[in-house]
């Protein structure tokens, strides 16, 4: 695909040129951190040829006869193996919730991946606006990065892939990604966990509002021996609701209805209450040192990403 019509066809997902030149930017940000502190700590010692001596180990049955270190058994008549650092390849997995809360805040005359004519955008569209540009930074360092949509059950995937080229076929998936059904992280990153056996970081990017918990899907991931990490997609009206007395409500993914008069008190609450709940996750969060980020739609999405990047929470 030439540039024209990879502009073209990003422009029609709902990600322009401006977008594309804050990715350029990101990239820019990624490589000062990857070339660093980042990518130190992908080494792995091993036997064989690698980047460069690293240590010694007692020889066991089994073990390479040709990385023996025969300096040090004349020295010392001891068999000692010869350990390298390696690199490895780091594989990025971006879960992203694609339930029918992250329908909040979209339009139907909008694609979910615009900001309205006020400055709105679905939390669906804004969480993919993320999930492409966390891609792109792994994407153009070489890193692999696979893409998975949450809900019920884990239902979309696009399969791991490297080279900053392949930011279209990201594009295209989450162009594609439509808000629907129930959030359920247990079940979802359940079968995450037992379809992937390549450990790496995952990073959850999801509202988080699951009638049964985030905690048993977020410890899944430490428990399979992934990295998580955790970004809070939120709407504005979710922390301060501006209507005001008797409505009907609707629960987006279970179709509940139910019948509130909304007074100034029981507002107050409810926004106590919300406040708790993100919080509590934050806290989850920093107990497990999982790294955790909270991002209202309101927030450009390149500033968010930037910000996590500084902190050194979601790419390292």
């Amino acid at each position: 695909m030439d540039q024209t019509a990879a502009s073209t066809q990003a422009a029609q997902a709902g990600f322009d040129q401006q977008f594309l030149k804050q990715l350029e930017y990101l990239h820019v940000v990624a490589k000062k951190v990857f070339a660093g502190k980042s990518r130190a700590e992908r080494r792995s010692r091993g036997q064989g040829s690698g980047i460069e001596f690293a240590d010694h180990r007692d020889y066991t049955a089994g073990d390479d006869l040709r990385y023996l270190d025969w300096s040090v058994y004349g020295r010392m008549d001891r068999l000692l193996l010869r350990l390298f650092e390696q690199e490895e390849d780091l594989h990025i997995y971006l879960l992203i919730d694609r339930s029918a809360s992250m329908r909040l805040g979209g339009r139907p005359d909008v694609p979910l991946l615009r900001r309205s004519s006020e400055g709105r955008i679905a939390k669906l569209g804004y969480a993919a606006q993320v999930t492409a540009a966390l891609a792109y930074v792994g994407l153009a360092n070489l890193d692999r990065v696979a893409i998975y949509g949450l809900g019920q059950r884990l239902t979309a995937e696009l399969p791991a892939s490297r080279g900053k080229g392949q930011i279209f076929k990201v594009f295209d998936f989450l162009a594609g990604l439509t808000p629907e059904g129930n959030t359920d992280l247990r079940t979802s990153i359940g079968e995450f966990v037992q379809r992937i056996k390549r450990r790496g970081i995952a990073i959850v990017i999801s509202d988080f509002y699951d009638h049964n918990g985030y905690d048993e899907g977020l410890n899944l991931l430490r428990y399979h021996r992934f990295e998580p990490a955790a970004i809070q997609v939120i709407d504005p009206l979710e922390v301060n609701p501006s209507v005001r007395g008797d409505i009907e409500i609707v629960d987006m993914e279970t179709g509940e209805l139910r019948e509130v008069t909304l007074s100034q008190s029981l507002i107050d609450a409810y926004k106590r209450e919300h406040s708790a709940y993100c919080e509590t996750l934050a806290a989850f969060c920093k107990s497990r040192s999982i790294s955790y980020i909270r991002a209202e739609t309101s927030v450009p999405f390149d500033e968010l990403t930037l910000h996590a990047l500084r902190q050194g929470g979601f790419i390292r």
